[in-house]
This record gives structure tokens, C-alpha cells and sequence, in this order.
């Protein structure tokens, strides 16, 4: 079964460091489009940052590019990210996601719509 599960959530001031972990099981495999999104109450669910797992490709939102790094080990099914110089406007629930990319190359958009499979969440919250 193709089950994404996070954790690596918690609290922090503003200008610490945590890093997420996305465990990866079943089918999803190198072949995948993976993303972080995060929903702070009342607002949308937006995209932070993805990956192309075949191509290595990147992409980050302007909100966190310099602050965040994404990670795809294929190795030990694992995504993750580091978040650094956190804000408190970084506060929200982090989602890991993924879809079918087979072997296209280049950068994977983060419309939340595109992607199949979720995890339920972890919580990140840095207070001023």
C-alpha cells in the first residue's frame, strides 16, 4: 500500500531550524514528482517546495527559497525538509505529497490538485 507518513514537527522561535521527514512505503519509487505544501488555518493549502526524483530537479517558493533545502533519498524512501531562519509566517500544518512523473525531466509544479498520494501532517509552528 502507497502510504506517505511525516514527522520532524514541532515548535521553535523565530530563526530556528527543524527538519521534516517523509517516510515513504509501497509503490512510489525514483519515478515520482514529491512535494512539501503547508496550510495555516483559514488560508489555502500552498506549495513550499518539490522535487523531480528521477531528475533531481528542484523547485521552492519564493517565500522559502535561501531558507529551505528538499531532499529525495531513494535509498531509504525518504523525503525531506530542512528549514532553516523560520518565521513566524511559516506556521502551518506541512504536508508531504507525491504523483506519477515517469521520466520527464525538469522542475514539478506544486498545484496541490496534481498529487495523488498525501501524508496527514505535521505540525510546524515558530513564534517570535
Amino acid at each position: 500500500q502507497d502510504e506517505l507518513v511525516e514527522s520532524g514537527g514541532g515548535s521553535v522561535q523565530a530563526g530556528g531550524s527543524l527538519r521534516l521527514s517523509c517516510t515513504i512505503s509501497g509503490g512510489i519509487n525514483g519515478r515520482y514528482c514529491m512535494a512539501w505544501f503547508r496550510q495555516a488555518p483559514g488560508k489555502e493549502r500552498e506549495g513550499v517546495a518539490s522535487i523531480n526524483t528521477f531528475s533531481s530537479t528542484t523547485a521552492y517558493a519564493d517565500s522559502v527559497k535561501g531558507r529551505f533545502t528538499i531532499s529525495h533519498d531513494d535509498s531509504e524512501a525518504t523525503l525531506t525538509l530542512q528549514m532553516d531562519s523560520l518565521k513566524p509566517e511559516d506556521t502551518a500544518m506541512y504536508y508531504c505529497a507525491a504523483h506519477w512523473r515517469g521520466t520527464r525531466l525538469g522542475a514539478c509544479v506544486t498545484t496541490p490538485g496534481t498529487y495523488t498520494y498525501w501524508g496527514q501532517g505535521t505540525q510546524v509552528t515558530a513564534s517570535s
